[in-house]
């Protein structure tokens, strides 16, 4: 089985690439394709295969889908890029990347989304049929265009078997996104919640949707304790801000996600079951 990874030098993926490699049985191969060569010398010294151009290049992609069995696109264009790039990276990208797996026969796509396409919340952890409801904080182009790609993806004609990861708010193995969060926990109230997962989960779920035959569809990926703003600043060992216990949580359920359907179909258990595992295990 030879597997495409695209998004291999972002967060997750160059941490998920690895991970695909140790585990992949005799055989197997991972090919990933990077914009910059340089980058690309660490998973070619792990046995992967390298192939240097843009994502965005038709005949890049031409060549980076042939004789592939499995396609896992984890490219994403998160904060801090234009709105256009956000959905040329997200949407339209990964379209192309479809259409391209399709013309060279490939099997299987998975497609990397993230719970944020959600909007808000239900009063209950979501789950993967619900519809998404546009509004509320966090909601913005990077959501949007991944719930567009996700849209456009199940109306290819051709596209039978389509996988699709959403993730929480992933963390660990050195990832700069815990940290991050304190730029904007200060504004959020005491018992607002923000579901997780770590790095190793994360490689975990998408291998389960790469590898299992009979998977289909959606599946949430997360750990088993979604944390309160209480608990990121206690993580970083910091003092709540007062104010914080005086707000009130609008939207207490956004972002919480169910992972009953992953776990009975498709045997996920989370290795890090919490933030605070990973902190003991040093794994952060």
């Amino acid at each position: 089985m030879l597997t495409l990874v695209t998004g291999s030098t972002g967060q997750v993926g160059r941490r998920f690439v690895p991970r695909l490699l140790q585990s992949a049985t005799p055989g197997d191969e991972v090919r990933v394709l990077v914009r910059d060569a340089a980058r690309g010398e660490h998973f070619a010294g792990l046995g992967a295969q390298v192939l240097v151009g843009d994502l965005r290049d038709a005949e890049v992609l031409g060549k980076a889908t042939a004789g592939v069995d499995a396609v896992v696109n984890v490219a994403a264009a998160f904060r801090g890029v234009a709105d256009e790039e956000a959905r040329a990276v997200n949407r339209d990208a990964a379209v192309e990347l479809a259409r391209a797996a399709m013309a060279s026969g490939v099997r299987r796509f998975v497609q990397v989304s993230t719970g944020l396409v959600y909007g808000a919340g239900r009063g209950r952890s979501l789950v993967e049929d619900d519809e998404t409801v546009p509004g509320g904080h966090f909601w913005g182009v990077y959501p949007e265009s991944k719930w567009e790609a996700e849209r456009a993806l199940g109306a290819l004609d051709g596209l039978n078997d389509l996988r699709i990861g959403r993730l929480p708010f992933v963390y660990g193995d050195g990832d700069p996104h815990l940290a991050n969060a304190m730029e904007w926990a200060p504004n959020w109230p005491a018992m607002q919640r923000l579901h997780m997962g770590h790095h190793m989960d994360v490689a975990q779920g998408l291998q389960r949707l790469l590898y299992a035959p009979g998977a289909h569809g959606v599946y949430n990926i997360a750990d088993d304790a979604p944390v309160t703003t209480v608990d990121l600043f206690q993580l970083h060992g910091l003092p709540v801000p007062q104010e914080a216990y005086d707000k009130d949580a609008p939207d207490p359920w956004h972002s919480v996600m169910s992972t009953t359907r992953i776990r009975h179909e498709l045997g996920y258990r989370p290795l890090v079951p919490s933030v605070w595992t990973a902190r003991d295990a040093g794994l952060l």
